[in-house]
């Protein structure tokens, strides 16, 4: 059962990492677009609003997937903690805490890729709907 410790410890957190890795790429790349974007080259709203919602999406999905990845590993951990107490009978409970702790830490890492991603998402969000607006005005008025 060393495998799953190990598939816990590093392959939950990895993948975990690799995702608030996408998530802060998407993020960087969506706020360059932002930032260099002239609405005055857009003749049509859809076509604006297509090109400033691109990719948003990504952030979203990581940002609302990434705890149930985390809680995935910390019901894995429970259940290595659980065998190898079955296993062995009688266990140290340094042993259990070890175990434990290692569930939580997957759960921890979950939220600390969620919390930022949702809180990049609705910073994109709120730029996009400005950039919207910001089209509205220019035109003088909303064209579908």
């Amino acid at each position: 059962m060393e495998w799953l410790k190990d598939l816990i410890d590093y392959g939950i957190i990895a993948f975990l990492g690799l995702m608030s890795i996408a998530a802060v790429a998407v993020a960087i790349e969506r706020y360059l677009v932002y930032k260099h974007i002239r609405i005055e080259d857009f003749q049509d709203k859809k076509a604006l609003e297509l090109e400033i919602t691109k990719k948003i999406h990504i952030i979203a999905t990581i940002g609302s997937n990434a705890p149930y990845v985390g809680l995935l590993g910390t019901v894995l951990g429970i259940m290595l903690t659980f065998y190898t107490m079955g296993q062995e009978g009688f266990m140290d409970t340094g042993k259990i805490m070890v175990g434990l702790s290692l569930a939580l830490k997957a759960t921890a890492v979950g939220l600390l890729v969620a919390i930022p991603s949702i809180v990049l998402y609705n910073l994109l969000l709120r730029k996009a709907k400005v950039l919207m607006m910001q089209w509205e005005i220019y035109h003088g008025r909303e064209r579908v």
